[in-house]
Order: C-alpha cells, then sequence, then structure tokens
C-alpha cells in the first residue's frame, strides 16, 4: 500500500471520528442527548472507532482509483457520500432505539466532515 494512501486514510479517520464527538457534545448539552445505555463508554467509542475505519477506507480507496474525476469535483464526491450517509440516519431514526436528535446531529455532522474529508483527500492524493 502507498504510504502516502495510509497517511489520507488515517487523516480522514481522524476527521470522521472527532468531528462526531464536537458535534454531539454540544448537542448532549443544548438538547441533552444521552450515551447509549447498557454499554461501557470504552466500548462505545471502539465500536464508533471500528465504523469510522471501514468508512475511512472505503472513501480514501474509491477516491484513490478515480482520483482523475474526483480531484476536479471533490465536492461532488463529499455529496454522495453525504446523501448515502444521511439517508442512513434518516433510516435509522424511523426505527427503534434512535432518536431524531441523534440523526439531526449525525447530519451536521456528515455535512462537517464528508467536505473536510473529501479536500483531505484532493490535497494529499491530488
Amino acid at each position: 500500500m502507498d504510504l502516502n494512501l495510509l497517511w489520507t486514510i488515517l487523516a480522514v479517520l481522524a476527521v470522521i471520528y472527532i468531528v462526531p464527538f464536537l458535534v454531539y457534545g454540544v448537542f448532549s448539552t443544548v438538547w441533552g442527548l444521552k450515551p447509549p445505555e447498557g454499554a461501557s463508554p470504552g466500548r462505545f467509542l471502539v465500536s464508533v472507532l471500528v465504523q469510522k475505519v471501514g468508512v475511512a477506507v472505503a472513501f480514501v480507496l474509491l477516491f484513490s482509483f478515480a482520483r482523475e474525476i474526483w480531484v476536479v469535483d471533490w465536492l461532488t464526491y463529499a455529496v454522495i457520500w453525504w446523501v448515502m450517509l444521511a439517508v442512513g440516519e434518516i433510516g435509522q431514526a424511523v426505527g427503534p432505539n434512535y432518536s431524531w436528535k441523534e440523526a439531526v446531529a449525525g447530519i451536521i455532522s456528515e455535512t462537517v466532515y464528508f467536505p473536510l474529508s473529501a479536500y483531505i483527500a484532493t490535497f494529499l492524493l491530488g
């Protein structure tokens, strides 16, 4: 694996792991969001990390495979990913055990971290 690709994955992972904690922190203060019940904080953080690793790897590898297209149009790439995950947030909110407040916080997080991640990928891989 190209070292630049690895650095890009790590940079994107950092962004998509940290941004939601900032957004959810604000929402916890404003709307009283609570962490999931029944799981230890450490286990919860590890589960979030595992999910974000998968997203970061897919995001960067797909970007890399078609970098000639996405370097020029990185914002479109971010919007495609945003739509995909925002619809997932809405789907979770419609089901049990996930509130609309959590979905809104997730969508706001994705609104921040997908364009930022696409810009980072463009900068590091372009």
